[in-house]
């Protein structure tokens, strides 16, 4: 069976649509899958072998006529059997249909339920990975939505071991990503230096001992550079793909990040993590934990929506659990 996914989004909504790809992958072992995403958002791939084709197109283009149709062209090539839409748009919809997939589904909330051959209903209040697999529903299969699992090529894993003996880590260590500066980002979406500062100084104070790790991708790259400017005794690793950064996340025994794609990375990999919201409900971005005592996943949100207006003290109460 030949598989198709139309998943808009970033990176970090495409390791959130692993858990439906890898439910649909067992109920149907030899089944082909292709995912056309956004560009930008192919590195999540690069961490999974579960997908056999990843296709780009960037859907929030004004695409023209002429970017549909080769699209099309490609999506009828491949002769799929199965084609699975995470937003419903009608532009993804007239796609498949004029692609002539048999069996086409997408959320009962789409504004062109003709163009599909089956709907499920959209439920609100749980995980978006969980909204993800219910679409599951309509192929008839009922498997648990589970965390992803994650594939890492050795290589990068034996990049990070030389990582970590290069800057003389030998035990545990925290990874923080700052996520992009203010400027890059806009005041909602980024936790502001000063704050990082105060926690930072906070743990070489409390833990001198426990090596800080500032995870530095293109989107961090800025406000590393000033926090080295500011900060002492800080060790940084750069991470040129998203599989380095998962190797180098997957020996953490903690993770402060913003809700980014390395948040659902630390998350995936089963790695303590400690996320700072801003906008936003982490209900939909954290998974489910019936183990109370022992959450793996913590976030930590702004009572004010925006994440520059998160204390650093109402962090660390988290951290230290006081």
């Amino acid at each position: 069976m030949r598989v198709l996914a139309l998943v808009p989004g970033e990176i970090s909504d495409q390791i959130l649509f692993l858990p439906t790809l890898e439910g649909l992958k067992q109920a149907f072992p030899k089944a082909e899958i292709a995912v056309v995403v956004e560009p930008r958002a192919k590195a999540a791939y690069s961490v999974s072998k579960i997908v056999n084709e990843v296709i780009p197109f960037d859907y929030e283009a004004s695409n023209s006529p002429a970017d549909w149709g080769n699209l099309l062209g490609i999506v009828r090539d491949r002769e799929f059997e199965v084609a699975l839409s995470t937003s419903g748009r009608w532009e993804e919809g007239m796609l498949l249909w004029l692609s002539g997939v048999p069996t086409r589904v997408t959320y009962s909330t789409t504004r062109t339920p003709w163009l599909y051959t089956r709907t499920v209903p959209f439920q609100t209040g749980q995980s978006q990975a969980q909204t993800y697999c219910d679409l599951l529903k309509a192929l008839s299969i009922a498997t648990p939505c589970s965390a992803p699992a994650l594939s890492l090529p050795q290589r990068d894993l034996d990049w990070a071991n030389a990582t970590r003996d290069r800057l003389g880590i030998k035990e545990g260590y925290v990874v923080i990503y700052p996520g992009p500066t203010p400027s890059a980002a806009g005041q909602s979406d980024s936790y502001p230096i000063d704050s990082w500062l105060s926690v930072i100084k906070d743990f070489q104070s409390k833990q001198p001992q426990l090596p800080l790790v500032l995870l530095q991708t293109a989107d961090s790259r800025a406000a590393i550079k000033q926090l080295m400017a500011q900060a002492t005794d800080l060790k940084v690793v750069e991470a040129d793909s998203l599989s380095k950064a998962a190797a180098m996340i997957a020996g953490a025994d903690l993770v402060l990040t913003p809700n980014s794609d390395i948040m659902q990375l630390a998350i995936a990999l089963q790695v303590f993590t400690l996320g700072l919201m801003g906008a936003g409900t982490s209900d939909a971005v954290l998974p489910a934990q019936t183990n109370q005592k022992d959450k793996r996943f913590l976030a930590v949100k702004s009572s004010t929506n925006q994440l520059a207006d998160l204390s650093p003290d109402t962090v660390l109460q988290q951290v230290w659990g006081s």
